[in-house]
């Protein structure tokens, strides 16, 4: 009875936090929160990963996977992005008895320089630089076997040239593992809101989202498939494109092309799913895959669509450290990298 009063209150905050945050927007300031960071994470869609297995790089986007397995991991990220962009993040993990599970991730964007000039295009030789970053400090508990829970709070700071923004955000999330190895995942990242704008009396709505997940590995194949609906707080996630690449609008009447109820219907609903898989290759090597329809919608040019939507990535444990590699497919023109080192610093104590 405990534990089913726990679950419905928390459902209810989250839903009623979920109502809040739809009327405000949910959208504008920090919108590098929700970049994917490790490599594990870009190769299954770039959301929450719902995989309960002790990798701390998880925690930055689901708390509810701080667990005792984790303590004294170390994880190491970065991600070399489009146009000279530069960004990484360092994990840790630690359990402290009587108090519960913790971890901490400092992410930190680096846009690269820039040239001063006057209105004219001179330059003047100076330069200037760009960043976002964010400390999040993150706690986990596990409730019983099957249940945990967890919350992040996040110290958010932009900073381009002489202008410069702090924000204050939290994620809940819940997770319910099954005795047959169904794990479910409940997460309402960004709740927040600038405290330091750019401009004075501008404050602007942080990117709120929620996403459920759903994950199990298979009982006789070495696969673990994943399911994760994205943008629960909205429905209508459709990008309408001002260059109408793929000719929805009639060139002669000026007018959209409308599609039929149930494509239109089919269409929305993708746009909140992403598909993803690990298969495991022995005890060493993992291979990994997803698939975003949302992204490749719009992402992808018309008439060259490439592999738009598609992610992979490997991961290979290599003596004490496992080290993931991954692409996603932004756009034809080309693909990030990611890698990501993890380890458990007990394991050279040991020795």
């Amino acid at each position: 009875m405990k534990k089913a009063f726990i679950i419905a209150f928390l459902l209810f905050g989250i839903l009623r936090l979920t109502t809040l945050m739809a009327q405000n927007g949910g959208s504008g300031a920090y919108d590098f929160l929700n970049t994917p960071v490790s490599a594990r994470t870009a190769a299954l869609g770039g959301s929450i990963v719902p995989v309960d297995d002790g990798d701390v790089t998880l925690t930055l986007n689901n708390p509810a996977l701080i667990t005792p397995q984790m303590n004294n991991h170390l994880g190491l990220a970065y991600v070399n992005y489009f146009a000279d962009i530069n960004y990484g993040v360092v994990n840790y993990a630690r359990t402290i008895e009587g108090l519960g599970n913790f971890a901490a991730g400092l992410q930190y964007y680096n846009y690269g320089s820039f040239d001063y000039a006057d209105e004219g295009g001179s330059k003047d030789g100076t330069t200037f630089s760009a960043h976002d970053m964010a400390l999040t400090l993150g706690w986990g508990r596990q409730l019983d076997t099957s249940f945990s829970i967890g919350a992040n709070l996040k110290f958010i700071n932009s900073s381009y040239e002489s202008y410069n923004s702090f924000g204050l955000a939290v994620d809940v999330a819940g997770t319910y593992k099954t005795k047959n190895g169904w794990l479910v995942s409940l997460t309402a990242r960004n709740i927040g809101r600038e405290l330091k704008s750019f401009l004075p009396g501008e404050a602007a709505t942080l990117p709120f989202s929620m996403q459920l997940g759903l994950s199990k590995r298979l009982d006789h194949v070495p696969f673990r498939f994943m399911l994760v609906y994205d943008h629960l707080q909205k429905w209508d996630l459709t990008y309408e494109d001002p260059l109408d690449l793929a000719g929805n609008i009639d060139p002669i009447t000026g007018e959209r092309r409308e599609r039929d109820k149930f494509a239109n219907f089919g269409d929305q609903l993708m746009r909140h799913i992403i598909f993803g898989g690990e298969f495991y290759i022995g005890k060493n090597l993992i291979l990994r895959g997803s698939y975003n329809y949302k992204r490749r919608q719009e992402m992808k040019i018309p008439d060259k669509l490439g592999m738009v939507g598609f992610s992979w990535g490997l991961g290979v444990r290599v003596n004490r450290f496992h080290i993931s590699y991954s692409r996603s497919s932004f756009h034809v023109v080309g693909s990030p990298n990611y890698f990501t080192i993890t380890t458990n610093i007990d394991n050279f104590r040991r020795n």
